[in-house]
């Protein structure tokens, strides 16, 4: 079931307040309280909000992510113009590391055409969308699988990754926040990463406009780490002046 584009709206306009009631959400949108009920139970059905009384908050905290199924149709179109745009500038004959992520996916299956690529992944779904290009060498890390979305962790992975110094790291996200640190859920998931991170001469953060502002546990890096950013819409403040002074390229993807 995909998410239509009014629904992403409520789920944009929730987050930003963590709750909302349906008379707010309808007056947001200019649709009716009918309109508005039927989406929020479609959206709480797929686990993307959870409704109360009269309204709807947030699910998810600053502990635990979405389950990847609700992670790969929440902002998809985002999703894959910002994997075009990544495409675009990788080049032919390079070697890259993907991370876990539907970002990551998706950047994966824009890559199907290149040549003469050699990837190091940690994540099996990255793996499994690239060996479909018969001009690409993938390599997948050790370590221990996550089954809910088939990447690769713990200190088997980060043991392996350090054998590598690759041209580009390719990086997902769960949140940005307003102090520049890059944030995700998983101890074991973000210890892969910054070693991903040490161990490439460029490094590309792909994250969809959701990511920015949004909270997460666990520190991966800082903006002062990353050469390039690729997202779907123009960031809000004060993140352009945060990625200015750490001389981090912006790409917004259009198309």
């Amino acid at each position: 079931m995909n998410t239509n584009p009014r629904q992403i709206l409520i789920l944009e306009a929730v987050r930003a307040r963590q709750s909302a009631t349906v008379e707010e959400l309808a007056e947001t949108l200019g649709v009716t309280l009918q309109t508005v009920r039927r989406d929020v139970q479609r959206l709480s059905e797929k686990g993307l909000l959870m409704r109360f009384h009269g309204g709807v908050r947030v699910p998810s905290s600053t502990v635990e992510n979405l389950a990847h199924t609700q992670r790969e149709s929440l902002h998809s179109d985002g999703k894959a113009r910002i994997a075009r745009a990544v495409a675009r500038l990788v080049p032919n004959h390079c070697s890259l590391i993907l991370n876990i992520g539907t970002t990551t996916e998706a950047i994966a299956k824009a890559l199907l055409r290149h040549q003469g690529l050699r990837v190091i992944t940690n994540n099996l779904n990255v793996a499994a969308i690239l060996s479909g290009n018969p001009d690409c060498e993938v390599i997948v890390t050790g370590g221990m699988v996550r089954p809910r979305d088939r990447g690769i962790v713990g200190e088997a992975a980060v043991d392996f990754i350090r054998q590598f110094r690759v041209d580009i790291a390719i990086i997902g996200i769960s949140g940005i926040e307003p102090d520049g640190s890059l944030r995700d859920f998983d101890y074991r998931e973000v210890k892969v990463a910054q070693t991903i991170v040490e161990h490439a001469r460029e490094v590309w953060l792909a994250a969809d406009h959701s990511k920015f502002n949004r909270p997460a546990m666990v520190q991966l890096a800082t903006l002062d780490q990353i050469d390039r950013l690729f997202t779907d819409e123009a960031p809000p403040e004060p993140f352009p002046t945060l990625l200015a002074n750490a001389d981090v390229q912006l790409v917004v993807a259009t198309d």
